[in-house]
Formats: C-alpha cells, sequence, structure tokens
C-alpha cells in the first residue's frame, strides 16, 4: 500500500489519507481509498469483524461473517458474527477460545443457520434450519498426572455441511465423531477408571449413534501366589496371573428427528460387562514351541429380556425382520445376567531357512525366510441348553415346526452364546522373507569394507482359518490370506477370503466342499472376498540436499568430483521446478449373493500433484477416477502467485455438484487480510430446488 499521508500512534493504531495499490512495484491507481483505519495494537483489542460481500444465485446479495470481536482478557475471548443474504436466508455464530496456563486451554463454537430458497409460495420453494457444535478442550500434562479431561466434540445437522460448508474437506466428510473422556489412576494401585461421552454420525442417511455415559472400570494384571519380597528365580506358579474389567454403556442408534422423541426403557439399550481373563504360566517345549493355556469368563447384566409367543392369527408387524409376524414379543424389565466361559491352549514357533549363493562374487549374501506358524484349541460348552435360559424354543406357524430365538436379542454387547458346543482349532501361517544384497552406491570401500542392507522381498504373507471338531456340518471357517511387499517402492496391499464351501441356487451354504473337481477343474475354493491397493509418490530432487551430497561448500568451491562451470553460467537462471505427484489405486471384489448375483468389482484411481514453477507461481491439482463407472469424482486445481506485500490465488473445480471457482488477491499481512479482491461462483449456484 502507498501511502501518500499517514500518522502511526506506537501500539495503537495507524490512520492514512488516500492510498492506492502497488503490485510488483508497479501502482494500480484505481481505485483510491479515500482513508485507512488499522489498529496496531501488540495485545488483543476489541473490534468490529468486517463483513464480505457478493453474490448467490440461490440466496441473491450477502453479507458474510460480519460482527463483533470482544478479547474479554488474558483468559478467553468471544467473536459473535452473522451471514444475511437479500432472499431471506441467515445465520449466526459464536466462538469462544479460553486458556488458563499450566491447566487446559481449547475453545468452543455454535453456528446456526436458516436458509429459504426459491420463491415463498411457488412449487420450488423450501426452507430449513441447521446447526453445528465444535468445542475442542485439553489439559496441560503439567496440570495433574494421575487425572486427565479431553473433548472434542463435531456435532451438526445432516444437512449443515452441504448448504453452509465453503471448505473442500468439510463438504466432503460424511462421518462426524466426538468423545468427551475423563480418567483417573488410582495411585499405589492397579486400579483405573476412565468415562466417556460418544457421538457418531452419518450425514447421508442422518443416522446418529450415541454412548451417554460409557464407564470402564480396570484392574492391571496381578500375581496373587508372588512374594513381595523375592529372592532368587521365579517359582512356576508365581507366574499365575489375573485382571478384571468391567464396562457399563448406554447407548442408542437412531435418525436425528428421533432422538428426543425416543423412549428410554424401549429404545435406548444398556448393559453393564464383566471380562476376567486368567492367563497360566507359559512354557516353552523342545526350547523352540511355546505353549500358553488359559481360560476366560465373561459376564454380561441386561435390564431387560423378551419371551417369545406363538398366535395362530397374530400379525405384529413391528417385529424385528428375523422373527415371524405371527410370534409374540414380550419384554421382561429386572436384572438378566448372561455369562459364558472358554478354555484355550496356544502353540507358536518361529522357523527359518537360509540360503546363501556358492558364488563368491555374488551380490547377494543371502535369503532369509521366516515362518511363524500358529496353532490353538478352544473349548465352549453348548449354551443353547435349556437350563441357561438364553434360546427359547418357539413355534412358528400351523404346521407345528418351531425355531429357536434369542432372549436377549439386540444386547448393546450382543446377543446370547451362540448354541452348539465348539471345539474349535485355529491356526495361522506367517511368512517373511528378506535378502542381504550389497550396496552398490558406494564403490569408494574395498570388498572387506563394504556395506549390505537388507530388502523385503516379502513383507508379510498370511493364511488362517479354523476347524470345528463338534459341529455337524460347516466345520471349515473360510481361509483368510493377506500379503504385504514393496516393489520399486511401491507398497502393494492385497488380500482374499476363500470360502471352502459351495452354496445353492439361494446363495445359502451347503455341506460340500467347493474345491472338489468339478468339470474337470480343481477350485482351491469360493472367492467371496479380494482386494488389491498400492500408491506411490513421485518428487523433484532436493537441490540443497544434491549440493551437499557432491561435497560442495559454501565458499562456492567446488567439491571433490564437481565440475568447474565458468564464470557466465552464473549470469543464466536456474529453471528447475521442484514437483511432487502422487496416485493410489484400489480395487476390490464381493462375491455373488442375493444382491448381486454376478458379484461386484469396484475400482478407483486417485492423483494428485504440486509444481513450483518458478518460486512465486505454484500449481496444484487432484481428481479422483471411478474406472468401473468411468466418471471423474471430486477435481480441482489450485494456482497460486506470490506478489511480495500481496498474494493472488484462483480455484477451480470444472465439473460435477461442486463445479465453481474463486480469484482472489488478498493482502499478505494478517492484519490486513479484510484487504482484497475477489471474484467467485460459488458452488451453492449449482443447488436446484
Amino acid at each position: 500500500m502507498h501511502l501518500t499521508k499517514a500518522k502511526v500512534v506506537s501500539n495503537e493504531k495507524i490512520i492514512t489519507g488516500p492510498a492506492y495499490m502497488v503490485l510488483e512495484d508497479f501502482p494500480i491507481y484505481f481505485p483510491i481509498l479515500p482513508f485507512g483505519y488499522f489498529p496496531n495494537s501488540p495485545t488483543y483489542s476489541s473490534g468490529i469483524l468486517i463483513p464480505k460481500y457478493g453474490e448467490e444465485q440461490n440466496r441473491g446479495f450477502f453479507l458474510r461473517d460480519g460482527g463483533y470481536y470482544w478479547a474479554a482478557s488474558e483468559y478467553f475471548d468471544l467473536a459473535v458474527q452473522g451471514d444475511i443474504y437479500s432472499r431471506g436466508s441467515w445465520g449466526t455464530r459464536i466462538k469462544t477460545n479460553y486458556k488458563k496456563r499450566y491447566k487446559f486451554s481449547g475453545n468452543f463454537g455454535f453456528e446456526y443457520a436458516k436458509n429459504k430458497y426459491g420463491e415463498e409460495g411457488l412449487d420450488n420453494y423450501s426452507e430449513g434450519t441447521q446447526y453445528k457444535i465444535l468445542w475442542s478442550h485439553s489439559q496441560d500434562a503439567k496440570a495433574n498426572p494421575n487425572q486427565t479431561f479431553s473433548a472434542s466434540v463435531n456435532v451438526s445437522s445432516s444437512g449443515y455441511d452441504k448448504q453452509n460448508a465453503y471448505d473442500m474437506n468439510d463438504y466432503l466428510t460424511t462421518t462426524k465423531s466426538s468423545s468427551i473422556s475423563f480418567s483417573r489412576k488410582f495411585e499405589n494401585t492397579p486400579f483405573n477408571m476412565s468415562m466417556n461421552l460418544r457421538h457418531s454420525q452419518n450425514t447421508k442417511d442422518s443416522t446418529m449413534s450415541l454412548s451417554l455415559p460409557e464407564m470402564t472400570f480396570s484392574m492391571a494384571k496381578v500375581y496373587p501366589f508372588r512374594k513381595k519380597n523375592r529372592s532368587g528365580k521365579v517359582k512356576f506358579y508365581e507366574k499365575f496371573g489375573i485382571n478384571y474389567t468391567s464396562n457399563f454403556k448406554n447407548s442408542i442408534n437412531a435418525r436425528e428427528d428421533e432422538i428426543l422423541s425416543s423412549s428410554f426403557a424401549t429404545d435406548w439399550k444398556n448393559g453393564i460387562r464383566h471380562n476376567l481373563p486368567i492367563s497360566f504360566p507359559s512354557f516353552t517345549l523342545f526350547n523352540h514351541i511355546n505353549f500358553s493355556p488359559g481360560i476366560s469368563y465373561n459376564e454380561k447384566w441386561y435390564f431387560k429380556k423378551y419371551n417369545y409367543n406363538y398366535e395362530e392369527d397374530g400379525e405384529f408387524t413391528g417385529n424385528p425382520s428375523s422373527i415371524p409376524d405371527n410370534v409374540q414379543i414380550d419384554t421382561i424389565t429386572g436384572l438378566n445376567r448372561v455369562y459364558d466361559y472358554a478354555y484355550s491352549v496356544s502353540a507358536s514357533a518361529n522357523i527359518y531357512g537360509m540360503y546363501i549363493p556358492r558364488n563368491p562374487n555374488s551380490k547377494i549374501k543371502g535369503i532369509r525366510h521366516k515362518m511363524s506358524p500358529s496353532v490353538s484349541f478352544s473349548y465352549r460348552p453348548d449354551f443353547g441348553k435349556e437350563h441357561y435360559g438364553y434360546w427359547q424354543e418357539v413355534q412358528v406357524d400351523s404346521s407345528g415346526n418351531t425355531r429357536y430365538f434369542d432372549t436377549n436379542l439386540g444386547g448393546i454387547y450382543g446377543g446370547s452364546p451362540g448354541r452348539g458346543e465348539s471345539g474349535a482349532i485355529s491356526f495361522s501361517l506367517n511368512n517373511n522373507l528378506e535378502m542381504k544384497k550389497l550396496d552398490v552406491r558406494d564403490s569408494t570401500k574395498t570388498d572387506e569394507e563394504q556395506n549390505y542392507k537388507k530388502v523385503k522381498i516379502i513383507d508379510n504373507l498370511s493364511i488362517s482359518s479354523s476347524y470345528n471338531l463338534i459341529a455337524d456340518s460347516l466345520n471349515l471357517s473360510p481361509f483368510n490370506i493377506r500379503a504385504r511387499t514393496t516393489v520399486a517402492g511401491v507398497s502393494i496391499n492385497m488380500g482374499t477370503t476363500l470360502d471352502p464351501y459351495m452354496v445353492d441356487e439361494n446363495y445359502r451354504k451347503i455341506h460340500k466342499y467347493a474345491w472338489n473337481e468339478r468339470n474337470g477343474i480343481k477350485k482351491l475354493g469360493r472367492i467371496t472376498r479380494a482386494n488389491l491397493s498400492f500408491g506411490m509418490n513421485f518428487n523433484s530432487k532436493d537441490k540443497k540436499k544434491e549440493e551437499n551430497k557432491q561435497g560442495g561448500n559454501q565458499e562456492g568451491a567446488p567439491g571433490p568430483g564437481e565440475e568447474i562451470l565458468p564464470p557466465i553460467y552464473d549470469e543464466y537462471v536456474d529453471f528447475s521446478m521442484p514437483w511432487d505427484f502422487g496416485f493410489d489405486y484400489s480395487l476390490n471384489y464381493s462375491g455373488p449373493n442375493r444382491a448381486n448375483p454376478n458379484g461386484r468389482v469396484t475400482q478407483t484411481l486417485g492423483l494428485r500433484g504440486n509444481v513450483s514453477i518458478t518460486d512465486k507461481w505454484q500449481m496444484s491439482a487432484m481428481t479422483n477416477f471411478d474406472i468401473q463407472e468411468g466418471e471423474f469424482a471430486l477435481t480441482s486445481f489450485r494456482l497460486n502467485r506470490d506478489l511480495h506485500c500481496w498474494n493472488m490465488s484462483f480455484n477451480f473445480v470444472p465439473f460435477g455438484f461442486r463445479k465453481s471457482y474463486s480469484f482472489t488477491i488478498s493482502a499478505s499481512s494478517s492484519m490486513l487480510q479484510d484487504l482484497k479482491i475477489q471474484k467467485q461462483q460459488s458452488h451453492y449456484d449449482n443447488f436446484s430446488f
């Protein structure tokens, strides 16, 4: 800014007469500012927040973000802002920041908007109200080492970001979550306590999940038979340990408009869960195989259960989809204990294989293969027996057919333990393949001094499944295969799930192995799910790092091996353009089912990049492409120019629902943030109501 006249009051304000802009030493005499007032205080000061002005096709002319800022004290402040549109829409925002040194800090914000679209009285007229609550609170680490309190709240109505957000990331976010947590550690004891208030929502279908509250009390592992003043080695029985965890939870999952009208007795789910794992001392067999036995006991306390009755002429259309309409459900309130237990023993080992090339001149020093097999056996009794009271056999039709129904259906910690006795053998195998090769980049060392580096050929290749020895059919569980490796700097992840059993015409599994020879072809299994993903980033070389590698010094003298250039080269401009580029590819396959008889394949490709054309020109772009649909998703371009005291930016979304552009020239100084020229087309103009 070129000021023809100015008066500076130190640490208070700057008052100017006529002034005009200067861009890159080029004066722009129009427009001329007749006068200016700029606060210049080293501390916070209260004052008016200048609104932005503009026009939108749907909401009309607007004044936005205008209001008042109150610097209340060194501990907190308050800003009140508002928006107003010529066609009746308006909004308001309140935000405060607070901080107490060595204690806590945070901020709180509330936003409310009422939007009107179309002409009142016509079919295209609509209006709606939205809200948004933001709260962030953190406790200083020095405040209390045994007690913490924190909060991260982000709650809004489902349509708020779609109709009021100007940030692209906010617009693309469809899921939100919040957490308010308090924890306390009881000093010199193994006990801990925590309490959480949680929230999550999906703005696509306006569903919301609340946990108000969730409390956990835990006891760290203790060894009751271990001596306090022990001498010598730990005895076998002293390794016996026990720990305990209890959890109370009260939650609901419903649409936003149903939360306030919900019934606490029928719609909210609550209960208490107790977990008591008992660990026995592990031991090693043959110096290689590790055995670990264990017992687990779980108990859930619910405050209601269900009773089922068959009514021949009943039509209870409110029943869950898994229960016939002619089965009546009665709710019985009161404390209801649901417990289960299981025994297990596991064994694991590490097996190594080594290959060393016979050629002494080989650049490969060796290849190592590591296998980690694991086998475990677990037993669980049949909790479907009548004396447990978890499952009720009920007639379902006039022919006398019966079905078993869960008396704890839909419990917050899950329903009743499963019917049927289980004695399962679970097994898994993890593989890792590494190679040690000569680092050929260092040619200055002798053969004895050469460095070797490790190269991971296969980071991990695993397969896992289980077999139920007691079940009368479908004993074998699906095989889960996962692999991860790196090829030429590209990290590749892949996986698949193979179901060993075939399905009937209704896609229900039958007890017939899928790998049986069929039409002369043997199949390993039925692929139900598969995925493949990889990505890579490319970037230009860092000039400063290259100079350091070449040994160049700060004096300008050439380092060892550097070429000495004539002085004339110093007069030329270095046209190097720092850049970076990245891509991500993902492929997902879902096997045939009732909804998709031919299965489903999805492929997406994401591209992103940045380039500094010169020291002052930067350009960036990003896009996503749905290969199956043959369509581009959100695509954006950004061009930025540093004008010394000013900054110029151009943002462009060429197509799609967010189609828009904006061109801005603004002062770089935060004190002059309201001094700018802006031309834009809002993406809200793409709305049709």
